[in-house]
């Protein structure tokens, strides 16, 4: 499903329109990004949890040569199913 479709959902099942559905999506979307940038946590109870991870450097290999790399350390935006979620897809 990509944004359109997703879009389409929400303004069906909530009964809006698809310019509310886009604009309320578009809000979530951005305040979760906003959280994770200043660190914060965000859990959202029987669904899941937005966090930001920090990843130790390490060592990779060029798939085309086989040469060693350094991958640098990073910080990546992690997402934890919730139990709800997790047993309603199982």
């Amino acid at each position: 499903m990509n944004k359109v479709e997703l879009v389409t959902a929400v303004s069906d099942r909530a009964n809006i329109t698809k310019s509310q559905a886009e604009k309320a999506i578009s809000a979530f979307v951005e305040t979760i990004e906003d959280a994770l940038k200043t660190g914060d946590k965000v859990s959202l109870v029987g669904f899941g949890t937005f966090e930001v991870r920090d990843r130790k450097p390490r060592v990779g290999r060029n798939p085309q040569t086989g040469e060693e790399i350094r991958i640098p350390a990073s910080r990546v935006p992690s997402f934890k199913a919730g139990k709800g979620l997790r047993e309603s897809i199982s």
